[in-house]
């Protein structure tokens, strides 16, 4: 994987930069759609490409190895050829997952003993297993085992997990770089920073991941139950430390003004779950504000969801008739705001690229600040 920085933002920390991987390039800041076992939900990967304009998606460790199994997907060739997604794609190792379990996993120094949701049946994740899953996966990107605390956690068990996930890290990077890809195609190996909301926890963590010279790094353990400011914070923190000629994954966040505050402050890539999980709740981002579409008020509105949206659906559907869909409980209505909110995050990110190499983020950013936390 090759990163190259194209501009920088007058009076914020905004950067707008090129990543070049086996499978494509992703044009930076960028947001990546959420396609935990395979698949965004509700969305084809045909509509992600051409209307969504998708550069890269995710994929989850913890939920492909469960299910289909290594097995499966290797005898695919790999998650490209299994999905048929032929653009870059990240795995998370698979932590945050095993973690929520709290009721059913053991931490130790070896690594995650936990059971699957799924069957009940007993599971251990090492650091080494973990790359190990992601070279069969095939990932472009694939992530550290981490442990990922609870905002909200005391000082002492956060100091902990960060010693705990250290010694994680420095297992797993050795055994990525004694390991060699399966199918062909690069992989890179990002570590991640932990350290919850304690400053000096993250600045340590942001040297160690700093030194080993990954080809990206990333920033977990936020959007976890801690203030948003504290969150903003953390960043400005850790980024103040990470290298600037490697791109910065902030993990899991979040709204768009979560997007728009986290590239003020030098981050490169970003997933959330929320544009298609509230989508199928009926939830609309968009350049003008949020639209709850259960609302009566959209009943008899025939205009478009969106009349300048990105997305095909923002012209071809109405406001009443996507409120009708809702009501009526149709599947449809949950792809159609599926689509609609990608197709808006992909557009805000690539906006902000455009203001950043333009030299105006900073003003377009505060305007587009107040537009997408406007209830319509």
């Amino acid at each position: 994987m090759d990163f190259s920085l194209i501009a920088t933002s007058s009076g914020t920390n905004a950067r707008a930069g090129l990543i070049k991987t086996d499978h494509g390039e992703i044009q930076t800041p960028i947001f990546m759609p959420v396609g935990t076992v395979g698949a965004v939900k509700a969305v084809h990967m045909n509509e992600l490409r051409d209307d969504i304009k998708a550069q890269i998606i995710l994929g989850n460790t913890y939920h492909l190895y469960l299910r289909p199994g290594m097995d499966i997907i290797e005898r695919a060739g790999g998650l490209h050829k299994f999905n048929g997604w032929d653009r870059p794609i990240l795995t998370d190792s698979g932590g945050f997952q095993v973690f929520s379990l709290s009721a059913n996993r053991k931490l130790k120094d070896e690594g995650v003993t936990f059971r699957s949701h799924i069957d009940g049946s007993k599971h251990l994740f090492t650091p080494e297993k973990v790359v190990d899953i992601q070279r069969s996966i095939g990932s472009d990107i694939m992530m550290a085992l981490d442990e990922c605390p609870s905002g909200t956690s005391d000082y002492t068990y956060a100091r902990n997990s960060l010693k705990l996930t250290q010694r994680w890290l420095e297992r797993g990077w050795k055994h990525f770089n004694e390991t060699e890809p399966r199918y062909g195609h690069r992989q890179a190996f990002f570590p991640i920073v932990q350290g919850c909301v304690y400053k000096d926890l993250r600045q340590e963590a942001a040297k160690h991941v700093a030194g080993l010279g990954a080809e990206g790094n990333a920033i977990g353990g936020l959007a976890v139950g801690e203030p948003t400011e504290v969150m903003y914070d953390m960043i400005e923190v850790v980024n103040d430390i990470l290298p600037q000629d490697r791109p910065r994954y902030l993990m899991g966040v979040g709204t768009p003004a979560n997007i728009l505050e986290a590239i003020d402050r030098g981050v490169d890539m970003m997933d959330c779950v929320m544009p298609t999980r509230n989508g199928r709740n009926g939830m609309l981002f968009t350049r003008h504000g949020i639209m709850n579409m259960r609302n009566k008020k959209w009943a008899d509105d025939f205009s478009p969801i969106q009349e300048d949206g990105p997305s095909i659906v923002d012209h071809i559907y109405s406001k009443a008739y996507l409120r009708h869909l809702f009501a009526a409980q149709e599947i449809l209505a949950m792809q159609i705001a599926s689509m609609h909110n990608l197709a808006f995050y992909l557009w805000l990110v690539g906006e902000a690229r455009k203001h950043i190499i333009d030299g105006d983020f900073a003003a377009w950013k505060r305007q587009m600040l107040i537009d997408v936390q406007t209830r319509l």
